[in-house]
């Protein structure tokens, strides 16, 4: 019986799944592996595929020393396919199945649902790297390097994770579908990335704490559902990618953290109490709070259409056949099938933004927004707690939900960051004011261009150091060593 806590490092691919006692899958995945890598090479982070990284890698998927830290090169890492472990007994917790045994095979009448999901989550992971290859070289220190490197490389085992499920379960299809998430390209006009987020640039660090913050935690809410799913297989690596994810949102907070404190400080030293001195303030080579809001609107924006129209049929088919639930459906206290329930949707109606309820199938997406707004604000209280604790007058908001969107109920409308609905001209001509400029960009890239640090324990000054290092480490140690 295959020890589930432990990985088996013994082969070309580490994993718990027992792959040396399954000659197909082994072998389509070794045949899959040099093109992994080939994309790696060419896509992966630009400047420092030689560099040894002080990276975490996982040893185990117990709840308890899970990972080890050490340096590697990281066209070396241990990438892998890792599973929870098995819950012994357990049982499809929501839909028309609710309550037979899980599935441990793919049900024939949900192949071809089970598979999309599937590639879709497996498609924002190397898209993801892509986006981020060229943030290397403007790191504001080894500590914010290390940190996106660790985020990449457990992107890229992210993808393993779905390939695994596409090789053994969905034979020539999912063979197909691996070499495809391979092929796509972030941002390429012929071959782009599934979700629209997914093809935006990440031209810059504050952009990518932007993304790490809100677009990462639209992945957590996506395998927080899908880690219900009655399909086993894919419940239990959902679960254990969770574990990961975790890290990646602690980089965005933290990283967007650091940079209000950095302003607020400089701010007080300079005897500056408008926030909105934006001149004044960038002389003091930070980024203003207002230009910080600007980014916010627009990455919350972006991740809010990652969740899909509001009203889906998709997602109505995919939680009536156990395939996907919801945040924490094991905790939800309701019949867990939904059949004559509403939920209320938000509408322009003639507009205005009214609440109506619709049946509660077709609104899962809009629910699984909801849950993710809610999270969304913990991290924003703490980000204006720092602010306040500096004096200043100014608090970073969530716009609402119908500003800025290309998907949904809201896609044709326009409307402000509080909701007020705008006609066309008075969009353009208030463009700037809600979502970063020529001008905002020009000065974020530029400083963080003439600013990097690449000193252990110094970091450029528009950004302020972490309050503990990782692996609790001091804070001078040398994250990344340079080739």
């Amino acid at each position: 019986m295959t020890d589930f806590m432990q990985v088996d490092y013994d082969g070309l691919i580490p994993n718990n799944v027992g792959l040396n006692q399954d000659d197909r899958v082994k072998k389509a995945l070794e045949k899959w592996h040099p093109g992994y890598i080939d994309w790696w090479m060419d896509m992966g982070p630009v400047g420092f595929q030689e560099s040894l990284v002080y990276l975490r890698t996982a040893v185990g998927v117990g709840s308890n020393g899970w990972a080890k830290f050490d340096y590697v090169r990281m066209p070396e890492y241990k990438w892998g396919i890792l599973l929870a472990p098995q819950v012994e007994g357990r049982t499809v917790p929501f839909g028309t199945s609710k309550g037979e045994p899980a599935w441990q095979e793919v049900p024939g009448e949900h192949r071809a649902m089970l598979r999309r999901l599937i590639v879709i989550q497996g498609d924002t992971e190397p898209a993801s790297v892509e986006q981020q290859r060229h943030l290397g070289t403007t790191a504001p220190s080894l500590y914010d390097m290390r940190n996106l490197f660790q985020v990449n490389v457990e992107e890229g085992r992210h993808l393993w994770a779905m390939v695994y499920l596409l090789q053994k379960y969905f034979g020539a299809d999912g063979r197909e579908e691996a070499e495809e998430l391979l092929r796509r390209r972030s941002g390429d006009a012929d071959t782009p990335r599934m979700l629209g987020a997914f093809n935006e640039q990440t031209p810059d660090w504050l952009s990518f704490f932007m993304f790490t913050f809100f677009t990462d935690r639209d992945g957590k809410m996506q395998l927080e559902a899908l880690a219900q799913s009655g399909f086993d297989p894919l419940s239990r690596t959902c679960r254990f990618m969770l574990t990961e994810e975790a890290h990646h949102m602690f980089v965005g907070e933290t990283g967007v953290g650091r940079i209000i404190q950095r302003t607020c400080e400089a701010m007080r030293s300079a005897g500056i109490e408008d926030p909105y001195d934006v001149g004044r303030i960038r002389a003091l080579g930070v980024i203003d709070l207002p230009t910080i809001q600007k980014k916010a609107n627009l990455h919350f924006s972006l991740t809010l259409d990652l969740f899909g129209s509001e009203v889906s049929t998709n997602a109505a088919n995919a939680f009536h056949a156990g395939l996907k639930g919801r945040y924490h459906e094991d905790r939800l206290e309701d019949d867990h099938q939904l059949e004559g329930q509403t939920y209320p949707v938000l509408r322009p109606v003639d507009g205005v933004i009214q609440a109506m309820d619709v049946p509660a199938l077709s609104a899962l997406n809009m629910r699984l927004r909801d849950d993710y707004v809610k999270d969304c604000q913990k991290g924003i209280d703490r980000w204006n707690r720092v602010i306040t604790s500096a004096g200043i007058d100014f608090q970073i908001r969530l716009p609402h939900v119908a500003f800025h969107r290309k998907i949904g109920e809201f896609k044709n409308s326009l409307y402000d960051i509080h909701g007020n609905p705008l006609t066309t001209d008075v969009w353009s001509s208030r463009r700037d004011e809600m979502l970063p400029n020529g001008d905002d960009q020009a000065y974020i890239e530029g400083l963080m261009a003439a600013t990097p640090e690449r000193q252990p324990g110094k970091y450029a000054g528009w950004i302020a150091p972490p309050r503990v290092g990782i692996d609790n480490k001091p804070g001078d140690f040398e994250y990344v060593k340079l080739a």
